[in-house]
């Protein structure tokens, strides 16, 4: 007779499990931590659905981008509509505010942050996987310096409030419709003498601005002598740059600029930026974002001037084991009770009920014979207390409180436990 054999199903191919035994505990605690800035700056949450019409990405991402042209993932077809899961989060927050005509309702900006998973084919490694988690946040209907600032801002807040300190903000502006076809027509003239691949000159007929993300050396060695779009800005540009910069300065937020950073997506105007982490290798990009002022009427609503961001966090985490940083997370369990018999166990099954009510994190040794392994599940669940009850304490109205750090046990009236460990500040 051959034993029965294990399932050999494995996670898909750039994805992960977030199990409590590894780091789930950790991430909730990024996403928490990510988003508390926000949240405290008057942005409300929305969620919005993972998978959208193909058009809305190709329209709003750029055609010429990666992310539609290669990364995006596609869905088998049930119907006439062409859906895809969504790849990044801009253009679904951007599309549900208009649908609900968010716009208005009241004073703009709308200022929404999100969290959720994101979804692109790409060659799996380490920090970059087809699934992958973001907080984002998205400022639409407003153009204001100050307002770009203030988002910039909250991500370094965030990230700081989180014990990040090796990373670096870049920042560069890309103009507006006025300045930027003149430094289009700069750039095309520029790259017309370079040897390039079919492929990217291709891109570099839709927008020559991709071009300068190109990430491969021997593109960027090329590149060095590439016309800088700051030597190109139109004066109320230059004057926007310059006080988003002026603003981050005196919040105490340094930064680099990096005139080549343009980011992977075509609906960028004005301010861009991304936060780079040293301890994370080629894919060293923890979070980043900018201005975006004409992507609503790319998707049919108004002139609504927009800016936001999205961090990533498993990138974070990764960055948080790079430094070193051990993050302060609650117990799972605070008390673990133990019952020696099953009238025991009936009292402390109400009782362990009553605490959970009270807010005390607490559990029971379910289907546990024995008082040596019942200790053992005490142990491993990472318990502060022990509630320990059997016949005789029972008979006597108490239950035996034991200190998992110091062995110390102490008998405890019933009708006084919830407010004892109360006391105790669990």
């Amino acid at each position: 007779m051959t034993e029965e054999k294990l399932s050999t199903f494995t996670a898909p191919k750039g994805t992960y499990d977030l199990l409590p035994t590894v780091n789930s505990a950790a991430y909730l605690a990024i996403r928490e931590r990510l988003s508390a800035p926000l949240r405290r700056a008057g942005y409300g949450y929305v969620e919005t659905p993972v998978f959208e019409d193909v058009k809305l990405f190709s329209r709003g991402v750029g055609e010429s981008t990666d992310i539609v042209t290669k990364e995006m993932f596609t869905l088998t077809k049930r119907s006439e509509e062409d859906l895809a899961l969504r790849p990044e989060g801009t253009a679904s927050v951007v599309r549900a505010a208009l649908e609900a005509n968010l716009h208005k309702l009241g004073n703009l900006p709308v200022k929404l942050w999100y969290s959720g998973n994101f979804y692109r084919y790409e060659k799996p490694q380490k920090g970059r996987y087809r699934q992958f988690s973001q907080v984002g946040a998205e400022a639409i209907g407003a153009e204001d310096p100050a307002l770009d600032a203030e988002l910039i801002i909250l991500a370094d807040d965030a990230f700081r409030a989180l014990g990040l300190r090796d990373y670096r903000l870049l920042l560069n502006s890309l103009g507006d419709q006025q300045c930027r076809p003149v430094y289009r027509t700069a750039l095309v003239g520029f790259l017309a003498g370079l040897d390039l691949d079919e492929e990217t000159r291709r891109r570099a007929e839709i927008n020559p601005l991709r071009v300068l993300d190109d990430k491969r050396e021997a593109v960027q060695a090329q590149l060095v002598d590439a016309p800088k779009l700051r030597d190109y800005l139109c004066e109320d540009c230059k004057a926007y740059d310059e006080k988003v910069r002026e603003l981050l300065t005196a919040a105490g937020v340094a930064f680099v600029d990096d005139p080549k950073l343009v980011r992977g997506l075509d609906y960028y105007t004005r301010t861009t930026f991304e936060f780079v982490h040293g301890g994370l290798g080629a894919q060293s990009a923890i979070g980043g974002g900018g201005r975006y002022d004409g992507l609503s009427e790319m998707l049919g609503g108004p002139a609504l001037p927009s800016v936001g961001w999205g961090l990533g966090v498993d990138r974070t985490f990764l960055a948080l084991e790079a430094e070193g940083v051990v993050l302060d997370l609650p117990a799972t369990t605070e008390v673990y009770a133990v019952a020696l018999g099953e009238e025991a166990k009936n009292v402390l099954f109400a009782k362990v009920v009553e605490l959970r009510r009270a807010g005390v994190a607490t559990d029971l040794a379910f289907g546990v014979k024995s008082i040596k392994n019942a200790m053992k599940s005490a142990n491993r669940s990472g318990a502060r207390y022990a509630l320990i009850a059997g016949d005789r304490d029972l008979a006597e109205g108490v239950v035996q409180l034991k200190d998992m750090e110091s062995g110390e046990q102490t008998p405890v009236a019933l009708e006084a436990l919830v407010t004892t460990l109360k006391e105790k500040q669990l």
